[in-house]
């Protein structure tokens, strides 16, 4: 049977992509080098079947359009593009090659890459053109309806002071929970089954940060070793929601997407997405021709200026996206912007994003992603996180970012880790991490919000992990344990892995409450590893990218002492969220505030005497108490009335032996009761502890005090 004529019109230049208004599909593609752009289209009952082939016949300043009428959702296409072969010009197409649209709104699933190291579609030789058509190995895009009943959705807006992140893969977090139906395991609608909308709730964060959920491209390397790459930070469909997390395939994984969305947010969850533009899954000028590269290489990449066959890698993934470019940079807006506008997430946070702001090859915070994002009315009301480094030179910017960013803080990371291994030389740094790292962001204007604190990420041990292993254990991935970081500031409490021992397992469950306790006592943002609540193991492998299995899956399954766990990061989130102590909005000034009785801040030592500068310097100070002054926020709420709160006392000690402290004297507070002590897991007991008294501190711990009694009035200020 002979498929009827399509009838193609000239059609819009914008918006880009591939766009049905009810009537018809409107195409439009931008290449500023490309002579031709075709449109493929197949058979959705037989995707590999292509039933029509046709030029976009108008060009409107670089870009290729055409309408063509009484085309239906669910139509599937790809693109083909030609122009010169000139790889030493950077120029790479190929019409052999069937390419993904840019802007394609669905993905029907990855490329189906060899099982070699060598890419598909790409000869040995990069300077030779490979004939060879791919369409038998490439997915389809799909033409999507955007209609959607958000039922007058309404982002949850939690102010940042009040914010609990939440790292977390859409699948691991589902995967393995058995109150959930099989079918939805691992995907956006087992995501926000009540079930796991009741974990999310009772633990108390605020918002989900999810690691990329853009359709991704598997390395080709991975499929000999029989793994994929689980993490997905190896992006190819900018505006697709990864359809492996869906359970009712590409037609429907754009609404998959949003109905997470609105059940999160009627949860009063906020969403914030993990976003990969620094690079594409396309490699380097081996890898295989997807998208970009056969679109137009020179305008979407880097390209090296003494020899453009090459590409600038500041990624270590082959290939770096080029915001020289106008187009590119516009490429990156009109995502994001769709994000937030058509699919209501409320944020992003941007991997490796010294990348996004090199210009001309050197990071500027006045680079043009930047000025793009904070002039945009849409992206600049919404959370922004900045990965601060990439692999470039000067690729460490840790603090350097503009204004509206918030960063991941690697500092806190390494300063806290170190402490309770119990280093020297930290004083002065944890100070600066406990109080929202005000050496860090306060000369940028920003406030203590701009530090996103974490004890662990995706990208490393998990929290059980950092205390049962002094090596990592990445065998499973297939480089004989060559990936990964070799420094971790971890420690093994003894015993390398798991094991029976009720000593070391004492120890190294009062490691991990010392790290989460630090970690919700600290000013600034905190952000939690999904798992870590439970005591999640990834059996010391610190990069799983590749484990899309139960090394990475979270276990449901609690014993005594993983639910234990759970109960207490709970009340610590609990507590964090009712004392405004632990959420202020300001740096400390370490004096009194206004009419306050107490310092805002105040540092002391074992002996109950404030510390001094030269306390700050000791080589070894591994056990120092500091002092929240409750009346001496400084701040005031929505209505204007100033803020207090409760005047909190903490004690630590990363010694391998327990610390008397002595209480601040009277004028600080006279009484005093008990709130935390992570030597014991618990948040009750003894009461009744005086000015001037010694409370003990175990080894390797930290307390909690709450002042119960004021100074005799009128106190003298210290």
């Amino acid at each position: 049977m002979t498929e009827a004529v399509l009838e193609i019109w000239p059609g819009r230049p914008q918006p880009l992509g591939a766009t049905w208004d009810g009537q018809g599909v409107n195409f439009a593609v931008f290449s500023e080098w490309a002579e031709r752009v075709e449109v493929c289209l197949f058979d959705p009952k037989d995707p590999s079947r292509q039933t029509h082939r046709f030029a976009l016949p108008v060009t409107t300043h670089g870009v290729r359009h055409g309408y063509v009428p009484a085309l239906p959702v669910g139509t599937l296409y790809g693109l083909r593009v030609s122009g010169p072969w000139a790889p030493e010009r950077g120029l790479r197409f190929n019409p052999a090659k069937l390419l993904l649209d840019p802007y394609a709104r669905s993905i029907t699933g990855r490329p189906e890459l060899p099982q070699s190291g060598q890419a598909a579609n790409e000869t040995p030789d990069d300077l030779v053109l490979d004939p060879t058509d791919t369409a038998a190995v490439m997915p389809r895009c799909m033409v999507v309806d955007h209609g959607f009943d958000w039922e007058g959705d309404r982002p949850p807006r939690i102010p940042w002071t009040r914010s609990i992140l939440y790292e977390v893969h859409v699948r691991g977090f589902t995967k393995r929970h058995p109150d959930i139906p099989a079918e939805l395991r691992g995907t956006y609608g087992g995501f926000v089954h009540p079930v796991a909308i009741a974990h999310l709730q009772s633990l108390g964060v605020t918002a989900v940060e999810l690691l990329p959920v853009q359709q991704a491209v598997d390395e080709g390397f991975l499929r000999p070793r029989g793994l994929v790459n689980y993490w997905g930070y190896n992006t190819i469909g900018f505006f697709a929601p990864d359809v492996a997390h869906a359970c009712s395939g590409a037609l429907n994984v754009v609404n998959e997407f949003k109905g997470m969305v609105k059940a999160l947010h009627k949860a009063g969850i906020e969403v914030l997405l993990d976003v990969v533009y620094n690079h594409t899954g396309e490699g380097n000028h081996h890898g295989p021709t997807l998208s970009f590269r056969g679109l137009d290489n020179p305008t979407y990449y880097r390209l090296t200026p003494e020899d453009p066959r090459y590409y600038v890698d500041v990624a270590g993934t082959g290939n770096t996206l080029n915001f020289d470019h106008p187009q590119t940079l516009k490429f990156a807006m009109d995502s994001l912007r769709y994000w937030v506008q058509e699919m209501h997430v409320d944020g992003f946070r941007f991997d490796l994003a010294v990348a996004l702001g090199r210009q001309e090859g050197t990071f500027s915070r006045r680079a043009a992603f930047f000025q793009a994002v904070h002039q945009d009315p849409v992206l600049s009301q919404v959370k922004l996180i900045a990965e601060p480094w990439d692999l470039g030179p000067g690729g460490y910017q840790q603090g350097n970012f503009p204004v509206l960013f918030s960063e991941w803080n690697g500092k806190y990371r390494d300063a806290f880790r170190r402490y309770w291994k119990g280093d020297d030389n930290l004083a002065a740094e944890i100070g600066y991490r406990l109080t929202g790292s005000s050496d860090l962001f306060q000369l940028s204007g920003r406030r203590p919000t701009a530090s996103i604190n974490f004890i662990t990420s995706h990208d490393g041990f998990t929290v059980r992990d950092l205390v049962s292993y002094a090596k990592k254990h990445n065998q499973a991935n297939g480089e004989e344990n060559r990936d990964g970081a070799d420094e971790n500031d971890s420690l093994n409490c003894g015993v390398e892995g798991e094991t029976d021992d009720p000593e070391v397992n004492a120890l190294r469950d009062r490691m991990v409450r010392n790290f989460l306790a630090t970690l919700f006592l600290s000013q600034g943002v905190p952000m939690l590893l999904a798992g870590d609540e439970m005591g999640r193991t990834q059996r010391g492998n610190n990069n799983a990218y590749c484990q899309d299995n139960e090394i990475s899956w979270l276990d449901w399954e609690l014993d005594e002492r993983r639910r234990g766990l759970l109960d207490f990061t709970r009340s610590l989130i609990r507590g964090r969220l009712i004392e405004p102590v632990l959420t202020r909005r300001d740096f400390f000034q370490g004096h009194h505030i206004f009419d306050s009785q107490l310092k805002d801040v105040a540092w002391f030592r074992t002996d109950g005497a404030e510390m001094q500068q030269v306390d700050w310097q000791k080589p070894v100070l591994r056990s120092f108490g500091f002092l929240l002054g409750g009346d001496a926020i400084g701040e005031v709420n929505e209505r204007g009335r100033r803020v207090t709160g409760d005047t909190l006392l903490i004690l630590l000690n990363a010694d391998s032996k327990p610390a008397p402290f002595v209480l601040p004297a009277v004028e600080w507070g006279s009484d005093w009761e008990f709130v935390l002590d992570t030597s014991a897991g618990r948040g009750a007991g003894p009461q009744g502890y005086h000015a001037g008294g010694t409370v003990t501190v175990p080894d390797r711990a930290l307390l909690v005090l709450r002042r119960t009694a004021a100074a005799p009035s009128p106190s003298p200020r210290p």
